[in-house]
This record gives structure tokens, sequence and C-alpha cells, in this order.
């Protein structure tokens, strides 16, 4: 076997198994919402997680990647190991409208939006950048996809949610906030954790080549910046809320992990770890302040999907240029800013018809019952319900 060839088989490898650890957020993401969710929509979360993915998988494969790549040259690793690391990515942004519309959406309306996003909307906007188009061309950076993956579903799930209208009882007519716990904090905190995991593949795959001692090198600072950015963010979002509230709000700090594995995913092969470090922090403490903020403003999100990956999803664009002299301000913007109108406005267009033609909420009762019951037929913790004896 000669060098090249060497090279070619490892650099696939890689890809193969960074893929693989990306794949396995998708469970990460049915974890948390599972248990972010009430009780009664546990199962039907967890339908809508693994539907998604595979729904994302087929039409992705069937079409996405030809749409977002078209027939690309390449040349340093098997291109079905590139088909499958693109395609993992694409079922990553759906899965953040799957939290943000939780315990209200009709299930078959649901998965109809999901063929759309993953076959149509995220490739097109996918090809404009990491296909080579107007945007590469422009000089927009986005490394491993805080705006192209995680803007980008927040801004599909930001405009479900405003066709949609918030769960019965959040908002009360007094213009307070009704808090309604998650049921398993053991699950959210264990779905954070898959997901820190799995951001290593989602990130580190994202150099694409692990032969050469500057690829090799690159993937190292990936790595620990990652890990520095995402620690760093939950150590932010609890001292907000320890210094505001008195409590250590674990959901908080659950999403201030993950505000920082958002935020230096635009860019984790540049800074340095203290500057990862920072940019984690204040990703930790914008999550929070955003969460409170939709919610006043009668955005209902059960997870703080849009908060997460839209907010912080932008700030992780808009401090590129920290580490990276080719990136500015004005180049971030604008990226960003064509990636939000793409997906938010195609989006709601896509809801909004849905909503007419369909429906997409469930009846009320049904929202009562649970979507456990009224969806699936199966309860995901039915020895812990009372019935009535006859």
């Amino acid at each position: 076997m000669t060098i090249t060839e060497l090279a070619f088989s490892l650099d696939t490898f890689y890809l193969l198994m960074s893929a693989a650890l990306v794949m396995w957020m998708a469970a990460g993401f049915s974890m948390l919402e599972a248990g972010l969710v009430r009780s009664k929509n546990t199962t039907e979360i967890l339908v809508k997680n693994v539907m998604l993915y595979a729904i994302a998988c087929t039409l992705y494969l069937l079409f996405g990647y030809h749409l977002m790549y078209g027939t690309p040259d390449i040349t340093t690793h098997a291109k079905p190991a590139d088909i499958f690391f693109q395609m993992v990515f694409v079922a990553t942004a759906m899965s953040i409208v799957s939290g943000a519309v939780a315990e209200r959406m009709k299930l078959s309306s649901f998965l109809i939006f999901c063929v759309l996003l993953t076959g149509v909307l995220y490739p097109i906007q996918g090809s404009w950048s990491w296909g080579g188009g107007f945007l590469n061309e422009f000089g927009f950076s986005d490394f491993a996809g805080s705006g192209i993956v995680h803007m980008a579903g927040a801004a599909a799930a930001l405009a479900a949610v405003i066709v949609l209208g918030p769960r019965k009882g959040k908002y009360r007519s007094d213009g307070s906030v009704q808090a309604i716990p998650g049921a398993n904090m053991p699950l959210a905190t264990l779905g954070t954790f898959i997901l820190w995991m799995g951001w290593f593949g989602f990130n580190g795959g994202s150099q694409l080549q692990l032969s050469g001692a500057g690829n090799a090198e690159a993937i190292a600072n990936v790595f620990i910046n990652t890990n520095a950015a995402a620690a760093t963010g939950a150590i932010g979002a609890f001292l907000i809320v320890r210094f505001v509230w008195k409590k250590a709000d674990l959901t908080m700090i659950l999403n201030g992990a993950l505000a920082g594995l958002v935020a230096i995913t635009a860019a984790p092969d540049a800074p340095t770890p203290a500057l990862a470090c920072l940019i984690g922090l204040v990703a930790g403490a914008i999550v929070v302040l955003s969460i409170v903020g939709l919610d006043r403003a009668k955005i209902d999100d059960p997870v703080g999907a849009i908060s997460v990956h839209g907010v912080v999803g932008l700030f992780g664009l808009l401090v590129v240029p920290l580490s990276n002299s080719d990136a500015t301000l004005v180049k971030q913007l604008a990226g960003a800013g064509t990636i939000f109108g793409w997906m938010f406005v195609t989006s709601f267009v896509a809801w909004w018809i849905l909503k007419v033609v369909t429906g997409i909420r469930v009846s009320e009762e049904d929202e009562y019952r649970g979507g456990d019951i009224s969806d699936c037929g199966v309860e995901a913790y039915p020895e812990f319900i009372t019935h009535k004896q006859d």
C-alpha cells in the first residue's frame, strides 16, 4: 500500500467514525427532548426523533446531497463517506425543530415538513456556502455549521412556533408565564452529555482529513476548543441563574453547555483555548437571557431550541472574526441574514400552507391527553398512570 492509499483509507475511516458520532447525536436530541417534555408526550417526541432521522437520511441520500454539492470531485476520501457525513448533519437541523414544537403539533404535519426541509430547504441554503456557492465566494465563514446547520434549523423552528402558537396554559390571561417542567431530568442530562460527545465528531469531522501533521494538529485544536466552550457554557449559565434566581436551574445549565457547543462550531479550529473558553462563557449567559426573553415575548419553546441554536448560532458566527483574519463582521452578518431569511420565510410559508390544508395543531382534547395516547397509542410510563377502577 502506498502512502497516498494509506492516507485515503485513514481519512475515509476518520470521516465515517466522525459521522457515526454525529449520528449518535440523534440519541442525544431524543433523550434531551424526552426529558424536557411532560410524561404524556414522551413516546410521541421519541417517534418524531426516530422518524425525522429516517426521513432526513433517505431524502438527503436521494435528492439533498446532489442538490447541495452537485457531483463534487473528491480525491482525499471515499465519496460515500462524504455523503454519510453530510447526511447526519441535516438530521441535526431537523431535530432542532422537533423540540421547539413539542407537545402540540400533529405528528403527520411535522413529518411532511421534515420531507421539505431535509430534501429541499436545507440543501439549497447549504449549497450557497459549503457547496461553493455565492456565500462561499463572498467570504462567509462557518467551519462546522453554527449558521448553516444550527441557525437554519432554529429559523425553521421559529416560523413553526409563530404559526403554531403556545401550549395551553403556558401564558396566563394576566400576562404571566406558567412554567411547565419536564418529566425526566436524568434523561435530559444524559441527552446533553450524548450531544456533547457527538459534537467532537460534528466539529472534528468537519476538518474532513486526518492524515498529515497539519490536519492532526487542527483536529486536536478543534477537540480541545469544543470541550472548553461547552464547559464554560455550562459555567456561564450556572453563574447567571445562581446570581439572578439564587437557584441552580439544571435545564438552564444543560442549555448553557449546548450553547457553548453551538457558538464554537462556527470556528472551532482557530481560537486559542482561552478565547474558546470566553466564547463559551458568553454563550452560556446569552442563552439564559434569550430563553427568558422569548418566554416574555410569548414564543413557547419547550426545550429552548430557538435560543440555543438560533440566537447563540448567530453569536457564534459573529465572533468568527476574532480568530479568523479572513472573516469580517459584514461578511458574517450578510451570510447569517441570508441563511436566516431563506429558512424563516420558506418555512413560514410551508407551515402556513400546512395549517390551512391539513392543520398543524392537535385538538385541545388531544393536547390535554398528550401525544402518547392521541398519536401513538403507547404510554412511555404506563405504570405511573392512575386509572379509574370500574
